[in-house]
């Protein structure tokens, strides 16, 4: 079953509160209290609200630099496969979230609560982020400003970011000391452990089992191909 389904008038919509369930709630006319955010994480849905996540963040990012791109759009539906069924209910959350007057922080905050622990799951709206914001080519500075503070919001440390934003470089491009947050000076071992480390919390398997729907599965894997390919080029490097 797609998680998009029942994003608008769903239990989501009904149980989320906070910002995301006043969102939902002007679509289909009913009235969800901003402050009703106490208690509402063991009824939601952590897949579709992932999904609701990125869309809503994927709105805003698309308009930071003033500039709503075609391309941009296109890699909405495309990295989240929306299926046509669908892209009517999701297009109103989508134009909704662009429209409105409040910015993007209520969200990420709400986000960050809701997997709150949950670091790994974070970092992958991070990821996710990045690779919209690249649809059209480059990532603008207001894009970048934007998605940075996202992370600050997120409780993502300024060398977890680097090592998200790096590992969105192909493999011969990129710096694998960067990749694995480690340094050059560091001795095998001590890369070795956070190698190991980052490899079990972006495990695609491990994502799915909190929250990251299979529908966005692809980026979280090609995550784990660059920390694979950096730990190859790290232990070449410390050969020589």
């Amino acid at each position: 079953m797609s998680i998009w389904g029942s994003l608008i008038g769903g239990m989501i919509g009904l149980s989320l509160g906070g910002p995301f369930g006043m969102l939902l709630g002007s679509i289909i006319g009913s009235k969800v209290s901003r402050s009703r955010t106490q208690g509402y994480k063991s009824f939601i849905n952590h897949q579709q609200v992932f999904a609701l996540s990125l869309i809503v963040l994927s709105a805003k990012l698309s308009k930071a630099d003033g500039n709503v791109s075609k391309e941009e759009l296109i890699a909405v539906k495309n990295k989240l496969k929306i299926p046509d069924s669908e892209i009517d209910q999701v297009g109103k959350i989508f134009n909704k979230a662009k429209e409105e007057s409040s910015g993007y922080e209520p969200y990420a905050r709400q986000i960050s609560e809701i997997y709150k622990g949950n670091l790994n799951v974070l970092e992958e709206v991070i990821n996710i982020l990045f690779y919209i914001a690249e649809a059209d080519g480059a990532v603008s500075q207001k894009e970048l400003e934007m998605i940075e503070h996202i992370a600050q919001i997120f409780n993502i440390n300024q060398i977890q970011f680097e090592a998200i934003q790096e590992s969105r470089k192909t493999s011969d491009k990129l710096n694998p000391y960067v990749v694995l947050e480690s340094k050059p000076n560091d001795d095998i071992l001590t890369i070795r452990k956070k190698y190991l480390k980052l490899s079990k919390q972006h495990h695609p398997d491990l994502l799915i089992s909190k929250g990251v729907p299979q529908e966005v599965i692809k980026e979280s894997k090609n995550k784990m191909r660059a920390i694979n390919n950096a730990w190859d080029q790290v232990q070449k490097l410390k050969k020589n």
